[in-house]
């Protein structure tokens, strides 16, 4: 429309009559219709509300436009561009605050303005949102139905637009069995019956369009169930929450972050990210750091910017992994009870300050991956659960939709529309935030119908057995989809059970992702390092078995928070001996994570030896490292980090067997394995070979048997007096001769430190 139109003197437009008794009839609103907007039970308001343009019997036409303003004595209406003096006043036509006019039609259609006038003398000025016609397409909703709207966060929610020259928010929330929905917000006092919604029938969407609400305005959804009881709920879309204690969503506009990261983007889509070093350290962003200045608050996204990522840049991580970020009331639930699964958490700042987060660990090369929860969600009243009066986003029954040891419910993955929001969601923090990776929680929960549940508790699926198999084709097409649109990310699961084909494509039968957490893995190497060392040759196996399955998936070796905590103590803590000894063991076990096959994980504050175990609300204890002995642990993780990142051959063939091979592996009775790592890609470097003594015993003149014969040099010593260890090796060089020994070609002679691993390289046959 030609904003420049010149519109007809208000003298030219007043309300028609008379009219015929048929154009009356064809006017006039039946009493039920007015009941029912009256009493807000009308699912279509938008159908009598607001602007309409009728056809007479003649052809002729008229407009005719109706308010609903419980509160107003007066109302009255002026076009754009005119004065407010020159309102006409609209007839009422129910005493519950229905207000109408019937006008000549203008030459051209432009928005208009209502005044309302209160008792008492208040007046309010403000464009009718009824006059704008809803905005959900056809393809849009057909999309969503089948879910497959990829990208419904761009349509449902809460998004600011223009329309027509007029500044607003337009509304969209799927409800499809409540009997009318409202959005409520401090612009109406919280009043449901001010502005409710336009359903799409068939869908079950409803939408509005509400001039004048801005970025920063709060809203929720009042929803009327079937049975007359009122909910209060955020908007499962909302890209902004308040912080807790608070619930209310809050309008926010995701667009203009001036993005600086094309270069990292470019290069994740063109690698094979499961080539690639991948080493990643698990924060939980409000117990990384606080500021104990200012009440031990928590730092903010732009803070933690100038704090973790210098840090984790400097210690040679890869990724940093954040637990839960989306939005969730309860601190202790570590982030894993999510009611704003579209909102990043307000306790560290707003979604562009997120934004400034990411972008700034791409522009200094580190990836970002996302803890994500589509297994379970809270039972609290303001979020997803009996959402619109029904089981709408879980299950109705508690048999398939309740995690009753969790105090949460399961998502129903039967439905489209459920599975939807839940792909549509993964994608949302790739395509807004930039992420890099998603680590799922909690997938034998979704795999299994009896997770965690006794007889009686569960059922079976229609072939009588006990997967899940509406969540199997879920995790299918969510990896099926996350790929289809980003190349080169991660996609992690957490999965502790032996369900075979997790990180196998979905074509072979597989889930999809492209990474697992090794949990066996975890719980075998931890049980092994707390044994006191005089016991370890009785469960050597502990340690070898993994390599049994190391290439049946693609594997993470996770050290995470789950390991310390609840009484399993602190990474440090967990080891045996004295001092000295569990600093040690300590080395040694995190070198053998970074030796054996498999991308890692490694939770805050291990790194420089935490005694405590970890606490969501209190900061790490970076106190401990005015101590010479904890800056040594640190120390030798910085070096062991950077000695992983400089040798590709512990990790471009992570995943194939050709990548490792035996030294030994039954030398139980002096607790001592060995084996290479070997890198198979154009520009191949030598295998490095590890030994690791696990006894405090040192063993000098060991025979160990190496691939060619030469001059090899140590690389790698876990023992040396920087990292706090004896210092007792002091072979720089070991020469090898083709003697065959442990069924390689030749043998060397080396003296093992005590509690300590070594690494040799072959450097030359001179």
């Amino acid at each position: 429309m030609d904003p420049e139109t010149p519109l007809i003197p208000y003298s030219s437009f007043i309300e028609i009559s008379p009219f015929s008794g048929n154009e009356m009839s064809h006017l006039k609103l039946s009493k039920t219709e007015k009941e029912q907007i009256v009493s807000t039970n009308h699912h279509a308001p938008r159908s009598v509300l607001g602007f309409h343009e009728i056809a007479r019997s003649n052809k002729d036409k008229v407009w005719v436009i109706r308010v609903m303003e419980p509160d107003a004595v007066r109302v009255s209406l002026f076009w754009e561009k005119q004065q407010v003096e020159d309102a006409v006043s609209l007839k009422q036509i129910h005493a519950g605050g229905l207000f109408e006019i019937i006008l000549e039609p203008l030459s051209a259609l432009i928005p208009y303005r209502l005044v309302l006038d209160y008792a008492g003398g208040g007046q309010v000025i403000r464009h009718d949102p009824f006059y704008f016609s809803p905005q959900l397409t056809e393809f849009d909703t057909h999309l969503f139905s089948q879910g497959n709207h990829h990208q419904i966060y761009r349509k449902l929610g809460a998004h600011p637009v223009n329309l027509e020259g007029i500044a607003g928010t337009l509304f969209a929330v799927w409800a499809p069995n409540a009997k009318r929905v409202s959005v409520v917000g401090s612009f109406n006092q919280w009043d449901g019956r001010k502005h409710p919604m336009q359903s799409h029938v068939n869908v079950g969407i409803w939408e509005l369009f509400i001039p004048d609400v801005a970025e920063g305005d709060m809203y929720k959804y009042e929803i009327k169930t079937h049975t007359n009881d009122i909910l209060l709920k955020a908007d499962p879309y909302g890209f902004s929450m308040e912080e807790r204690p608070k619930t209310s969503s809050m309008v926010v506009n995701l667009e203009g972050f001036e993005w600086q990261d094309e270069q990292w983007i470019e290069q994740r889509a063109s690698q094979n990210v499961l080539e690639q070093a991948i080493n990643i350290y698990e924060v939980h962003l409000g117990s990384w750091r606080r500021s104990p200045q200012e009440n031990d608050r928590f730092l903010s996204y732009r803070e933690t910017v100038e704090t973790l990522i210098p840090y984790v840049k400097e210690m040679g991580y890869t990724h940093i992994e954040l637990l839960p970020i989306s939005e969730h009331p309860l601190d202790a639930s570590w982030g894993y009870q999510v009611t704003g699964y579209f909102a990043p958490s307000a306790r560290y700042g707003s979604p562009q300050d997120f934004m400034y987060f990411v972008n700034r660990c791409h522009q200094e090369g580190i990836g970002v991956i996302l803890d994500w929860v589509p297994g379970h969600f809270p039972k609290d009243e303001f979020g997803l659960a009996n959402f619109d009066g029904t089981c709408l986003y879980e299950h109705m029954d508690d048999r398939l939709g309740e995690h009753k040891e969790w105090g949460t419910l399961t998502f129903n993955y039967g439905r489209h529309e459920i599975r939807n929001f839940l792909i549509a969601n993964a994608l949302f923090w790739f395509d807004f935030y930039h992420i890099d990776g998603i680590r799922v929680d909690a997938v034998a929960s979704m795999l299994y119908l009896d997770y965690n549940r006794k007889e009686g508790e569960w059922l079976p699926n229609r072939y009588g057995g006990n997967e899940h198999i509406e969540a199997i084709d879920f995790l299918r097409q969510l990896n099926e989809t996350l790929f289809q649109y980003y190349p080169g990310i991660l996609s992690i699961a957490e999965e502790s059970t032996a369900w075979p084909g997790v990180s196998h494509p979905t074509y072979t039968g597989g889930l999809g992702f492209n990474l697992k957490w090794n949990m066996g893995w975890m719980n075998d190497t931890l049980r092994y390092i707390a044994l006191d060392p005089v016991y370890r040759k009785y469960d050597h196996h502990l340690c070898s078995f993994s390599l049994v399955y190391a290439f049946s998936e693609n594997y993470v070796l996770p050290i995470s928070h789950d390991e310390v905590v609840h009484g399993k103590r602190a990474l440090l803590d967990k080891m045996p001996g004295d001092y000295w000894q569990k600093r040690a063991n300590f080395r040694i076990y995190l070198a053998y994570q970074m030796a054996h096959p498999g991308k890692k994980l490694l939770f805050m504050g291990s790194e420089f030896g935490q005694w405590q175990e970890w606490r969501e609300s209190k900061s790490l204890d970076w106190h401990l490292l005015e101590s010479e002995d904890h800056q040594r642990l640190r120390g030798f993780c910085k070096n062991l980090n950077w000695f992983y990142r400089n040798h590709p051959a512990l990790f471009t063939d992570d995943f194939k067997d050709s990548g490792f091979q035996w030294i030994d592996l039954h030398n139980s009775e002096q607790s001592i394995l060995s084996f290479m790592r070997k890198d198979r890609s154009e520009q191949a470097e030598k295998p490095v070979i590890f030994i690791f003594n696990f006894t405090p015993v040192p063993r000098d003149h060991y025979l160990l048997g190496v691939p060619e014969s030469g001059r090899y040099l140590k690389i790698l010593d876990s023992d040396l007096p920087e990292f706090d260890g004896s210092g007792y090796n002091q072979q720089e060089e070991i020469w090898s001769d083709p003697v065959p020994w442990h069924g390689q070609p030749c043998q060397a002679s080396i003296n093992l430190p005590p509690l300590a691993v070594v690494a040799l390289q072959w450097f030359s046959d001179k």
